[in-house]
């Protein structure tokens, strides 16, 4: 039998993504007993699981059949999402699933309505809100420590080559990925902004396919905000930017300016003070995108495990995921017709 203790998890998918969430699990043993691992390319998944030391799984439905698994952690591309999710539901496991919910904010809808109506838990990958630098941010903002914010600056000043990356089959397609540099890659940092500094109410934006790629979506977008309390911002998101940098979220409030730079914190007193917390390192700017530590992915499964231990909701959900899906929609939108668009309220 299983410890009770322990959150017994499967999971279903083993790609690319894998890997931070795998590192992640080898070191939360105590908290988390992986009891399968499903893929459909058999020789893959045994590849997977030796790595790894996790058994493989016969099929999802076995995975859903094992009364001792209560989540699974979906690493699926998006386009897999849906049909894998509601089957969870109807299963009674909780899911953890992989950014982002699903390629089409529709789809996403349906998946978080379908874990709301079977009262499963439903959290979502985001880990750049678990970084010390991030979580020391928000608590600060929390306690109106800088006083009103003002104008925000997010920069995410990524590369992803051609060759390796974009020509793997389905990479940047509307078909498997649901879009480009915004849903697959600037995401992460657009749901951090959000958690900070709270709704956008309009967004005026351009978005489009530089000469570095051969690919059917954006991977350059840039953008004005304007925030539902009164703050203005702009972003600029690429994965042309050769050799690739840390994205880098500016806040500038009444009484001091705070920089997130990947991993790292500045805090600019007014007064002339500076605060550093945190360290600066890798992000996956670059052309490795797993070039990041595992720590981020650590902090939010087991963020995910104690919230279904006690019973209340993980800092990242569904319904918070729905809220940077809508505004990467208002955003594209705003790029086709050219006009100022505001993006949609939450149902």
């Amino acid at each position: 039998m299983t410890n009770p203790k322990r959150l017994g998890l499967g999971i279903v998918g083993a790609g690319m993504g894998a890997k931070p969430h795998a590192l992640a699990l080898q070191a939360l043993t105590a908290e988390i007993d992986v009891r399968g691992v499903y893929r459909r390319n058999a020789a893959e998944l045994q590849t997977f699981c030796d790595a790894y030391g996790f058994p493989t799984a016969a099929s999802y439905e076995a995975l859903l059949a094992d009364p001792e698994i209560q989540a699974i952690l979906v690493l699926t591309p998006p386009n897999a999402r849906e049909d894998i999710v509601a089957a969870a539901a109807q299963a009674g496991k909780h899911v953890l699933l992989e950014k982002p919910v699903e390629r089409t904010i529709a789809a996403a809808e349906r998946i978080v309505a379908s874990c709301a109506e079977a009262g499963v838990t439903l959290g979502v990958i985001f880990q750049h809100r678990f970084r010390a630098a991030s979580k020391a941010l928000a608590a600060s903002i929390a306690a109106d420590a800088f006083g009103p914010l003002r104008a925000v600056h997010l920069t995410v000043p990524w590369w992803r080559p051609q060759t390796g990356y974009y020509d793997q089959k389905g990479r940047g397609t509307l078909a498997q990925d649901g879009g480009g540099v915004l849903i697959t890659q600037a995401i992460h940092s657009l749901d951090l902004m959000l958690s900070l500094c709270g709704p956008i109410t309009e967004v005026t934006a351009m978005a489009v396919t530089t000469g570095l790629h051969q690919m059917e979506t954006e991977d350059f977008v840039s953008a004005g905000l304007l925030f539902a309390n009164g703050a203005v911002g702009a972003l600029v998101a690429t994965t042309a930017n050769y050799p690739g940098g840390p994205e880098m979220l500016v806040l500038n409030f009444d009484r001091a300016s705070a920089t997130l730079t990947a991993g790292a914190l500045t805090i600019s007193w007014m007064d002339g003070r500076i605060e550093e917390i945190g360290e600066p390192g890798e992000g996956g700017g670059g052309a490795d995108p797993m070039a990041f530590p595992f720590a981020w992915h650590k902090a939010q499964i087991a963020d995910f495990a104690e919230a279904i231990r006690a019973g209340r909701q993980p800092l990242s959900t569904g319904v918070s995921a729905l809220r940077v899906h809508r505004l990467i929609d208002a955003l594209m939108e705003s790029a086709r017709q050219g006009t100022r668009i505001r993006p949609a309220d939450e149902s």
